[in-house]
């Protein structure tokens, strides 16, 4: 018998998606904010660790995502918190791209905020 799986993975088609765009996709119980920037393609949690607000209602400026309620911002490479009131991370995961596609992976077990993964782009 073997083990179930302990992760999920998301497919994205870029061609939904532009330089400083953002957009949220299901994954289990979770919501993921994928941010396409000049720099890079990378996932984060879509949820604000201070007031619980869905960050794809927010800004990407850049690497910045802010949060629509009280302005908390966060790095999407990392999840680090660049700007209060939030003081916890949010998790970034790994994101892999080929072409038009990409896949994040995002694990079902110990996945709460502050648990930040590295969110580069595995080409």
């Amino acid at each position: 018998m073997s083990e179930p799986d302990r992760e999920l993975t998301i497919e994205v088609d870029l061609r939904d998606l532009r330089v400083g765009e953002m957009i949220a996709r299901s994954a289990g119980d979770r919501t993921i904010l994928i941010c396409l920037t000049r720099e890079g393609l990378f996932a984060v949690d879509d949820e604000c660790t201070h007031a619980e607000a869905h960050l794809c209602e927010g800004r990407l400026r850049g690497l910045r995502v802010t949060c629509p309620l009280h302005g908390a911002a966060f790095d999407v490479r990392s999840g680090a918190v660049l700007k209060g009131p939030a003081r916890q991370p949010i998790r970034s995961y790994p994101v892999r791209r080929d072409g038009a596609r990409a896949w994040v992976t995002v694990p079902l077990e110990g996945t709460g905020a502050g648990a930040a993964g590295r969110g580069a782009v595995i080409d």
